[in-house]
């Protein structure tokens, strides 16, 4: 019994290896190579395992911290760069400037329809920069010579004119003219013949009356519009217009072509008075816009420039010496006019000299050249002296014959 405590530890031993075998045999230890053996690098795998076993601390991932947007009433803020420059504040734009009238300045009375009231704003754009002429406008937009029940323009005219004292009067009616006119008791319809002439009639007397103080008087035409129907009928207008006006010693300004294209036909988009493309007329094909009323002027500004001469002037004006080509004189009578005798190229003694510049007489010319002398008569023209082609034995003196010499 001296063996028993001997065998009792070898079988706690042999229980203890067992165990210890079927613990590796579950956990497996992966092998380690040449590199990991000799300066301990452990792989992720490897990493990993072992953190498994002896519960090593793990690192916190990073969180993400998610922006808060801005909301659409609070500001957003920029911050400011350390190499961006800071930028120059940017100037107010100049204020435009405004030319005061002088206290005796011409008047320009503009009346009509609402075409004459875009005539108006145009002009006042033209002569804002002259002092001696003053743009002043009364015009009611569904006016004409047709309805004087609704605004009689023969009857407040005189009124006007007493009141403004202008120097000029421009007209522009018949836009809203294209409906039936009663005369007396009777109503006529648009375009029969009765109506036509009473038209004419009332034209001729409206112009008589804006000429009665011998003013003088530009009556505008109309221009096209985007209806076909209405533009012919402005056609027939223009036309009535520049007969009885001109009849009374009125001037009559034709606007067409300039709201035209190259076939006649209306268009919303054209030239302005710098050439550029831009839009005339608005949506509606009627109205004009701001270039559109500013074309309409132009046609209208050099006839009352030349009217009014030396009121035209923009002396007063910085830079005014810059438009002295728009002022336009009025043309010199006939006795002023110095007339010369034209002077005859075959005649000097007209500019008191003997002889032309030159002093030869033209060469004589048969009228045929050395071609035609060739081909009909078999004549060859002898050659200039010293010309390649001259092939004349006897050289004339002119030509200098240099004896050949060697190198």
């Amino acid at each position: 019994m001296r063996f028993a405590p001997v065998f009792a530890a070898a079988a706690a031993m042999l229980v203890t290896g067992f165990f210890a075998t079927m613990a590796e045999a579950q956990e497996p230890v992966p092998r380690r190579n040449m590199l990991q053996r000799l300066f301990g690098v452990f792989t992720p795998q490897r990493r990993i395992y072992y953190e498994d076993q002896y519960d090593f601390p793990r690192q916190p991932r990073p969180r993400r911290v998610q922006k808060r947007r801005a909301q659409p009433s609070e500001p957003q803020r920029s911050r400011p760069s350390r190499t961006a420059k800071p930028r120059p504040a940017i100037a107010p734009p100049p204020a435009p400037v405004v030319v005061e009238k002088s206290p005796d300045a011409k008047k320009v009375l503009v009346i009509g329809d609402f075409v004459a009231d875009s005539l108006g704003d145009g002009l006042e754009v033209a002569f804002e920069m002259t002092p001696g002429i003053a743009v002043e406008t009364r015009a009611n937009g569904s006016s004409g010579l047709v309805r004087n029940d609704y605004f009689d323009w023969p009857k407040v005219l005189p009124d006007y004119i007493a009141e403004l004292k202008p120097s000029v009067i421009v007209i522009s009616l018949g836009a809203n003219d294209r409906q039936g006119m009663r005369t007396g008791d009777v109503k006529e319809k648009f375009r029969t013949d009765l109506w036509t002439e009473e038209y004419r009639k009332r034209v001729n007397a409206f112009a008589t009356l804006a000429r009665k103080d011998n003013l003088p008087v530009l009556w505008v035409g109309m221009p096209p519009f985007q209806s076909t129907a209405m533009t012919a009928d402005m056609v027939t207008f223009n036309g009535i217009y520049r007969e009885e006006v001109e009849k009374v010693g009125g001037q009559f300004i034709d606007i067409w072509d300039g709201f035209v294209d190259e076939e006649g036909k209306f268009v919303l988009t054209g030239s302005d008075i710098n050439g550029q493309q831009v839009r005339l007329r608005g949506s509606d094909g009627i109205n004009l816009t701001k270039a559109g009323k500013r074309k309409l002027a132009f046609y209208v500004e050099k006839d009352i420039r030349k009217l009014l001469g030396e009121a035209a002037a923009t002396t007063d004006v910085p830079g005014a010496e810059e438009l002295k080509d728009l002022v336009v004189t009025a043309p010199l009578a006939n006795e002023d006019i110095v007339k010369t005798q034209p002077i005859s190229l075959t005649d000097p003694e007209l500019d008191g000299a003997t002889a032309l510049l030159g002093g030869n007489a033209p060469l004589k010319s048969t009228g045929k050249s050395p071609r035609d002398l060739l081909i009909e008569k078999g004549e060859v023209v002898a050659a200039p002296p010293g010309r390649v082609d001259d092939f004349r034995l006897a050289k004339p003196e002119t030509v200098i014959s240099r004896p050949l010499t060697r190198n």
